[in-house]
Formats: C-alpha cells, structure tokens, sequence
C-alpha cells in the first residue's frame, strides 16, 4: 500500500469527505459506476484508515462556490485523514503516483482546506523506483570528508560574473579550503556566462587544483533547463570530470529529475526553490515530508532544506524535520540523502543545527558567512571548522573564541545569539 496523509478542513462529516476523497483518487467516483464489480473496488479502491480531528476553523481557509451554494457558512473542522492507496493504481510511475495521493483532492467542492502532509511507502516499493547515485556515503568519499559536515559556499554575485571571472572566484574558494561550491538558483544558460562554457572554465580551475592538492572540490553546476537541454549538460560535465548538477526541482519537474537520474550518474542536487509556494501554508498545498518522498523517488542525492536561524520563514522544527526526513533510509540499502543547510548560515548557527539534527551528515552551506567574512573567505572556512571543533568538545562556541582567532571574527561580525 501507498500511505498517505492530509490535513482537511471541512464543513461536512468527515466520514463522508475522506470516503469521496479515497474515491476519488482510485475508483474515480463515491456512486457505483457500470463495471464497477464489488472485486474490482475490492483490489483498486482505496482505503480510509483513520480520521481524526485536530482542530476548528471559524471561517473558510479557502472559498468553495459548491460549499456556498449548500450554505455552508457555519464553523468547520480540521482533521488528519489517512488513505491507504493500492500499489497496483500505479505501478512503478511517479508522476502518475503524485497525481493518485494530490491530484484533483484539492479542488473537491468539500473541501476549505487541504494539505497532503506525508507520503509514505513499502521497502519493497521503493526499491522499485531510483536510488540516488552518490548520496551521503558518496558525496563523502568525492570531497574526502569524512568526520564532520561538508562546509561550502554560493557563486556571490549570483549572476554577471563571465564564465572566466567565475573561474576565478572559484579557483580562489578551493584556495581557501571549500569542500563544495555551488551555482545560484538563478544561475541559467545566460548570454554573458552561457552553462556549457561555465563548465568549461571552471572544471579546467577544479582539476587544476585537484591536480596540486589531490582534492576534488565539487561544483554543483545549474543545469535546470528542459529535459533533453540538461541531459547534455550532464554529458559535458561528466566529461569535464565535474561530479554534480544542481536542478531546481520545482520548475523541471518529477520526471525530468527521473530522466536525468537514469541517464547520468552526477549527483544530483535538489534545489527545492518555490516550496514555499505549495509548504508554507498550514492548510494548502504539500508538507515537507510528501514532497520530499516524491523527489527521493525520482532519485535526488542532496535535497535543500533551508537553515535554523536564517533569513527565511522556517521554524526550526520544520527545518529539523526536513534533515531529519532526508537522513531515515527507506529500503533495506542506503538511500537516505544529504540535507542541504543554506540561507544566513555562519558559524554560530552551526551548533545549534547540530545539536537539533543529531547528525554531522549535512552539507553546510555559508554565502555571507564566508564571503563577508572580514579575514576573507579562507578564514570565513576556517571559523566553520572552528566552530565544529567547539561542538565536538562539548566547549561553549563563545568560549571556543578566544583562542581562535577566525571565529571570534564571525562572531564580532555576524553577532551571536542566544
């Protein structure tokens, strides 16, 4: 079985609205329909497991003309429902497999609010969809890392650079002592810095520092684009000796991310640019751990999850189930994937992540926090390190500064909290 779970605003008998919901995401109807035998709705119908209620609105989180036409104007209940969807309504097919637990759920005349919460799956069912290529064990053994988070930064400025000033800013970063760099979200294929030469200039300024040191830096490049379009850039980058392609995973969709999982064995880090729009709201659109199921699914190796304390909207516990989602493994292998820690990240939000997340199995990512760091990006890596020392030796990060000179300028700089 497929399980799913929603939050549901409803004015009508919840009974009835997760029976039609079940119905309509599998036998496609609540009435009986002409070959509808009782052993085909025994085999493809869905099942309602259990409805509970977990809240009261007095007002509509969203208008229904159908609600308004019955008149159902007055107070309304919250509820958890759970659906157990049949494998078999879906095969080993993901988009199809979103549209059976979302799908038409959202637009039910029923229904004020609905949020689907969480999706989750058999061992055995995951095992039939991709795997990531790298994951967290891989992406470790790349950048050589092994007993701490992997510490990395942004391209600042996001985009004007050409492809060689970009070079440049990179070859300075592996300099400094980054283990991963990464292209902004809004790093396309641009008239000034066009992605294929980008590759170029900056993996030539990789191998050269690799070539020197025996370290790989990896460089997420963006290659976000229409299917056949990022399947080439995979190819070069591939050929290019580059180990990862960032994808924002929202506009490329699902199944691009599958065709690219299945046509390259780069990374594949997964930008999640745009959740806001479907997560922030409590009763509309896609919690966290349903979308990030989805995307595991179609294979991702590293998955955004934004960052404790930052500049967005997050509340931790959010962010701290988001890491916490990316590192359960769900089949009998190791699947998990590497969660992303990115936006107003420094030194001092470092323990604080740590200690929520329980893991040093993240990536850790800093643009301010080593870009504006007022020794320069070397010490802005160094006062990461630091920090990560404190938290290993149990030491207060405050106190960890005095000796040390890197992180008592982060913190002088970026001021510590709490």
């Amino acid at each position: 079985m497929i399980r799913a779970t929603y939050h549901v605003e409803t004015p009508c008998p919840i009974a009835e609205v997760a029976a039609m919901m079940a119905g309509e995401q599998s036998a496609g109807t609540f009435v009986r329909v002409e070959g509808e035998t009782d052993d085909l709705r025994a085999r493809f119908g869905a099942t309602v497991v259990t409805t509970e209620e977990i809240g009261q609105s007095e007002v509509p989180t969203l208008r229904s003309a159908w609600a308004e036409r019955k008149g159902l104007t007055g107070p309304r209940g919250i509820f958890r429902v759970v659906i157990d969807y049949p494998e078999d309504n879906v095969g080993v097919n993901l988009p199809t497999l979103a549209s059976v637990v979302a799908g038409n759920l959202y637009d039910l005349g029923e229904v004020t609010g609905l949020k689907l919460m969480d999706v989750e799956v058999t061992p055995e069912y995951r095992a039939r969809y991709d795997q990531p290529s790298m994951g967290i064990a891989g992406t470790r053994a790349s950048v050589g890392v092994r007993d701490r988070p992997i510490f990395g930064t942004i391209i600042k400025p996001n985009i004007g650079l050409s492809a060689e000033e970009i070079a440049g800013l990179v070859g300075r970063l592996c300099e400094a002592g980054a283990d991963f760099i990464k292209d902004d979200e809004i790093a396309g294929t641009h008239p000034h810095a066009p992605v294929d030469a980008r590759i170029r200039a900056v993996m030539a300024e990789i191998r050269r520092y690799r070539d020197r040191t025996g370290k790989l830096v990896m460089m997420a490049f963006n290659i976000t684009d229409e299917t056949d379009a990022m399947r080439r850039h995979a190819d070069l980058l591939a050929a290019e000796e580059g180990s990862c392609a960032m994808v924002s995973l929202n506009w490329a969709g699902m199944a691009a991310v599958q065709s690219l999982r299945r046509h390259s064995p780069l990374a594949i880090h997964g930008h999640r640019n745009g959740y806001g729009g479907m997560g922030r709201h409590p009763l509309l659109g896609m919690g966290v751990r349903a979308y990030q199921m989805l995307y595991r699914l179609a294979g991702i190796d590293h998955m955004h999850v934004h960052g404790m304390g930052g500049k967005f909207s997050d509340l931790d516990e959010d962010v701290t189930d988001a890491a916490r989602h990316c590192l359960t493994p769900f089949l009998a292998g190791d699947d998990r994937v590497m969660p992303i820690f990115s936006s107003g990240q420094w030194a001092g939000t470092l323990p604080h992540t740590l200690a929520q997340v329980g893991s040093d199995d993240l990536m850790f990512l800093s643009g301010g926090g080593i870009m504006a760091h007022p020794g320069g990006p070397a010490a802005g890596l160094v006062s990461l390190r630091q920090a990560h020392e404190a938290v290993v030796a149990g030491v207060p990060l405050a106190d960890h500064a005095r000796s040390h000179r890197e992180l008592a300028q982060a913190i002088a700089t970026f001021g510590l909290k709490g």
